[in-house]
């Protein structure tokens, strides 16, 4: 993750581009942005951003894109949805761009690998567990919010791994032996981050979480 512009050809960096362009276009077209101009979201998604940029900006690594940090990504996912979780982490990410730790060039790359796979991987899990399992509490913060942001996490830095083996940046196997294994520990600490984050909004600031309904998850329970 933090992936340097230097890893990646101009052909990455453009594709990147192109499709960062596509995935603004969908979420300016869909989020409901009605929620923003009312005041409903618009301090919850800049509360996210900042706190997620400053959790990015506290990483460590020892090679170039081979950057641990924590990710926010269910977390985001459920208490903002999709589209603003999208938009709250590109918040995160320009902030440590302005930052320094990675270049402008590669905003868009690590925009896709860092923000929009793990919020597509968040939200698929999330709908598939709604789907399979009943609407219970716990569910819903053991299963949704706690294993689902171990997942998020994971899966960002697999595709991220993938990512850089097929511009050829690093050979899999220096990857999966020197980094890969590290984000099983990772997914430790985001589940414990993104649950218990969402387990306190619940109790505190259920309002502030778009995915939890109360008649779903409690009343008649």
């Amino acid at each position: 993750m933090n992936l340097p512009a230097e890893l990646f050809s101009a052909p990455w960096l453009w594709g990147a581009l192109l499709l960062t362009l596509g995935v603004v276009a969908q979420v300016a077209r869909r989020a409901p942005w009605r929620e923003v101009t009312e005041g409903r979201r618009s301090g919850v998604i800049l509360g996210f951003g900042v706190l997620l940029g400053l959790m990015w900006s506290m990483n460590a690594g020892v090679q170039p894109g081979l950057n641990l940090h924590l990710l926010g990504a269910m977390a985001a996912t459920l208490a903002l949805g999709p589209y603003f979780a999208v938009l709250a982490l590109a918040i995160a990410l320009t902030a440590i761009t302005l930052n320094g730790a990675i270049g402008w060039a590669a905003w868009p790359i690590n925009f896709l690998l860092m923000c929009v796979v793990p919020v597509a991987v968040a939200y698929a899990f999330q709908r598939f567990i709604e789907r399979v399992l009943p609407p219970n509490f716990f569910i819903f913060v053991f299963v949704i919010a706690f294993a689902g942001s171990a997942l998020a996490v994971i899966s960002g830095g697999l595709t991220a791994s993938l990512a850089m083996v097929a511009a050829g940046a690093y050979p899999f196997s220096f990857l999966a032996s020197d980094y890969l294994p590290y984000f099983i520990l990772l997914g430790f600490s985001e589940a414990w981050l993104g649950g218990g984050l969402i387990s306190l909004l619940v109790v505190y600031k259920p309002d502030w979480v778009a995915a939890f309904d109360d008649s779903r998850y409690l009343i008649g329970k």
